[in-house]
């Protein structure tokens, strides 16, 4: 990594590790309000946060000049003020949640089963995030103007897929109510319907992101750095075109999760990052494929993931056996 990034980098993650309490708030109490149907109030919410981030982004880096530790600074306020205004409104709009001093006692069960889901879901993330890591070593090898167009491209990516993140999390919300009822056949329904709107709205955004890719990276790139906006349009043209692939994995995901199997979230999770990483380094080695075989690798092993998913729902009867 270039010795003028690493300082700056040092400096935004000093302070944005301080968030991780406003994001565990956030995160607990909106998944309590989902699991009883109210998904309503965490985009609230959360896009509260989203625009108080953008706001205090303009006056901490554009007023004050506080550069990245400013936009640190603005990211971790915005994810307390959304963590502790959903605990809130929790707390006063469901008294049933405030824990008495007859609940403050430990169910050895509950506590291994929590403890038993819990881990692999944090196997997950830091499988996720190590095979992330492994990539983003890899394109800080190919210099300042591949980072800077992967930084800008990537945003661009989230944004375009985070609603179908979120509609996995609601979906796998839906599959866990009706698994524990019993309501399979709202469940087949469910999943038919899943698909359907998972599937026409990445097609959608796909077309959106394939035509647009140019204009979207001019958000972040100034029209005169032509080398950084080619790189950023050829990443969001190459991943762009399958974001169907992560639309049906985060699918699986919920699936999995819901019925009680995380660890097969935990082996996509491993097939997806994997395949990623290994094609990426062999990919980019070969002189005629370069930079484009990092991005190419990510579909790649959303493809495979996908694939793993389905063949182990068919073959073992995930739901209905």
């Amino acid at each position: 990594m270039p010795g003028e990034i690493y300082g700056i980098m040092r400096e935004y993650l000093w302070v944005i590790f301080c968030g991780i309490g406003g994001v565990f708030l956030y995160n607990f109490f909106a998944s309590l309000l989902r699991a009883v149907g109210n998904s309503f109030v965490p985009l609230l919410f959360l896009g509260v946060s989203a625009v108080l981030n953008v706001g205090l982004d303009l006056a901490f880096v554009l007023g004050f000049h506080w550069g990245a530790a400013g936009a640190a600074a603005a990211t971790v306020i915005s994810q307390f003020v959304s963590g502790i205004g959903i605990c809130i409104y929790t707390l006063i709009k469901m008294p049933e949640f405030r824990p008495a001093l007859k609940n403050m006692k430990i169910d050895r069960q509950v506590l291994s089963e929590i403890s038993q889901f819990s881990f692999l879901t944090c196997a997950q993330q830091s499988v996720m995030n190590f095979g992330i890591l492994m990539v983003q070593g890899l394109v800080n090898s190919f210099g300042t103007v591949v980072m800077a167009a992967f930084a800008a491209a990537v945003k661009i990516d989230s944004f375009a897929y985070m609603p179908v993140q979120d509609f996995g999390n609601a979906f796998s919300t839906f599959i866990a109510q009706n698994y524990g009822a019993g309501e399979k056949e709202r469940i087949r329904g469910g999943i038919r319907s899943a698909v359907k709107t998972s599937l026409l709205f990445c097609l959608a955004i796909s077309a959106v992101v394939w035509i647009f890719a140019e204009k979207l990276m001019l958000i972040f790139v100034q029209p005169q750095e032509r080398e950084i906006l080619a790189v950023g349009v050829q990443y969001l043209r190459i991943e762009g075109a399958f974001y169907w692939g992560i639309g049906c994995l985060f699918l699986l995901y919920g699936l999995y999760r819901a019925v009680r199997m995380p660890g097969m979230s935990v082996v996509l999770t491993v097939i997806s990052l994997g395949t990623r990483v290994a094609l990426a380094y062999v990919l980019s080695a070969i002189p005629s494929v370069g930079v484009a075989g990092i991005w190419a690798a990510v579909p790649i092993g959303w493809i495979l993931a996908d694939l793993t998913g389905l063949v182990y729902y068919w073959k073992k009867g995930v739901v209905f056996k």
